[in-house]
């Protein structure tokens, strides 16, 4: 509990000692709403750090071997700090999906992961959870080499957020059973809750440590065997976690690691017909195109989780400096790439000029730079056409009359950093406004009461995720139970606990991820009914 605490409270502060650092500033350009500004960014036009950490593992991970592409392709994943090449990795192509399948199906029908007691499978688990928690320093800084996060982020965060996943799913290893059930007659009858087989998990750029986590750690508590696909952009830390499972006693064939490209790897996935379940974190398009490939094949059950314009409400009781702290670290938390950002900033009118100066402000001081820089809150978009993607955004925010408060530029004329953007006067129906960006813009609109926010919350094709901030219990109520959302965070934002379900409404997904709800993706549920002979009772 007092980890869980801990990891909390440095995700909700949202590094707060960094805005403190004295960095010479660097004057913005482009059309300022409000002024002439400066940035704390003198840190994204230094040369790179090197980082502390060799790439060991670069091939694909099949049956407990790390082994060449059937082809013998590679391709780079590169450093976004720079776009120079980190290292070369094996492309894993449909023909190598084949080979894990196999040898997962082999794992899981005939070797000894599904067989073991819950209590022996809890202890590769556990003991799992200690090497990644020995191993933090590494696994932090390939996740942000090859990311672009910054490395206090992944260091103090995000990895021993990983090693407290496989720690509560250890737990539930052995705590997974059925019920017995009252019959209208003389008979027993017993539910068992079984796994589910060869589970298909294909994980994105923006989270590669705890996406792995996310699937990984249920599907193995319930006794599954798993081949996944890394994101391309972002191979390197989810290979050397898998490392050290097979360190802590995973059976070979049991977890199988493909890198490679969606329209390749990740089709043969959810495709394959002895694929048993797909787990999927990514774009609602992509998402799309899983859902039908998996329908088209053996009808694989699916788990999607999608995109997000999550609201975030600041009502006009707020603490106006605590709201602008919060909605800051809402959008702008990992670069502003995460599925759940508050990307719609709705704050009512009486507050709103106030709050707008102040997310300015802010922003301005937010330091950008070098991830492995000391107090750097923000690094590079994770490769160049994220990078290309957001700037689009914000010249569509600037053409369609929105105000750009701050920012709206790159940073330096190397890598892929982009500086903190705020707009105001933005409308519902503007594309800043309605469409995932997946970047550092946080778009502010003004509301008059509750009915109004509401309405206009919910009227999007998404339901992730919501903020709200107010100091009023029958207004936290009111707009908890209306928001049209899968996660309300009330006077907090991005609380990922181990414990605490994650899934959207709508466009947002299907199933949910994390806590004792994750568990059901890789379960099924068998009916067993026996007859009763002369039963003493029923």
């Amino acid at each position: 509990m007092a980890s869980s605490l801990r990891i909390s409270k440095l995700l909700s502060l949202s590094f707060l000692s960094a805005s403190t650092t004295s960095l010479s500033s660097r004057g913005c350009s482009g059309y300022l709403g409000r002024g002439f500004s400066k940035y704390s960014t003198n840190a994204a036009i230094e040369e790179p750090i090197k980082p502390p950490v060799q790439v060991e593992h670069t091939q694909i991970l099949i049956n407990g071997q790390f082994v060449d592409s059937v082809s013998g392709k590679t391709f780079p994943t590169l450093d976004p700090r720079t776009g120079e090449v980190i290292s070369h990795v094996a492309e894993g192509d449909r023909e190598d999906v084949n080979l894990a399948v196999a040898a997962a199906r082999k794992a899981f029908d005939q070797g000894p992961w599904p067989k073991m007691t819950a209590y022996e499978r809890q202890r590769i688990l556990l003991r799992a959870a200690d090497l990644l928690e020995k191993h933090n320093d590494e696994l932090a800084a390939l996740e942000s080499w090859d990311s672009g996060k910054p490395y206090e982020q992944s260091a103090k965060v995000e990895v021993p957020m990983l090693a407290h996943l496989f720690r509560y799913y250890a737990g539930w290893a052995d705590k997974i059973h059925g019920l017995t059930v009252p019959a209208n007659g003389p008979y027993h009858v017993q539910t068992l809750h079984e796994p589910i087989g060869v589970a298909g998990q294909i994980i994105p750029w923006n989270f590669p440590l705890l996406m792995f986590g996310w699937k990984v750690a249920p599907a193995l508590a319930c006794g599954n065997t798993i081949v996944l696909k890394t994101a391309q952009q972002t191979p390197l830390s989810a290979l050397y976690a898998a490392k050290l499972l097979h360190e802590a006693g995973l059976p070979p064939g049991v977890l199988n690691v493909v890198s490679g490209f969606g329209p390749t790897a990740g089709a043969a996935i959810a495709t394959h017909m002895d694929v048993d379940k797909i787990a999927f974190t990514g774009s609602t398009a992509t998402g799309r195109i899983v859902l039908e490939l998996a329908a088209r094949s053996n009808l694989k059950t699916v788990t999607l989780e999608l995109g997000g314009k999550s609201p975030f409400i600041v009502c006009e009781d707020a603490d106006i400096d605590q709201a602008v702290e919060l909605a800051h670290f809402a959008i702008f938390f990992n670069q502003g790439q995460c599925c759940c950002a508050g990307s719609r900033t709705f704050v009512h009118e009486s507050v709103y000029d106030e709050f707008v100066e102040k997310s300015k402000a802010r922003a301005l001081k937010r330091v950008v730079g070098d991830p492995f820089k000391g107090g750097v809150e923000q690094g590079p978009q994770v490769d160049s056409d994220q990078f290309k993607k957001i700037l689009k955004y914000i010249r569509y925010g600037v053409e369609s009359g929105a105000i750009l408060e701050a920012g709206g530029q790159r940073l330096g004329d190397k890598g892929f950093y982009i500086q903190p953007t705020v707009f105001s006067n933005v409308q519902d129906d503007m594309l800043i406004a309605k469409e995932e960006i997946f970047g550092p813009v946080q778009s502010i609109l003004k509301f008059k009461d509750l009915d109004e926010v509401i309405r206009r919350a919910n009227n999007s094709p998404y339901g992730l995720a919501a903020g709200v901030f107010t100091k009023n219990i029958d207004t936290a109520n009111t707009l908890t139970r209306a928001l049209r959302v899968g996660s309300v965070f009330v006077n907090c934002y991005d609380i990922f606990d181990a414990g605490v379900p994650f899934g959207g409404y709508k466009m947002s997904g299907h199933g949910r991820e994390k806590g004792e709800y994750g568990l059901r993706n890789y379960l099924q549920v068998k009916a067993v009914v026996t007859p009763l002979i002369n039963p003493a009772w029923l």
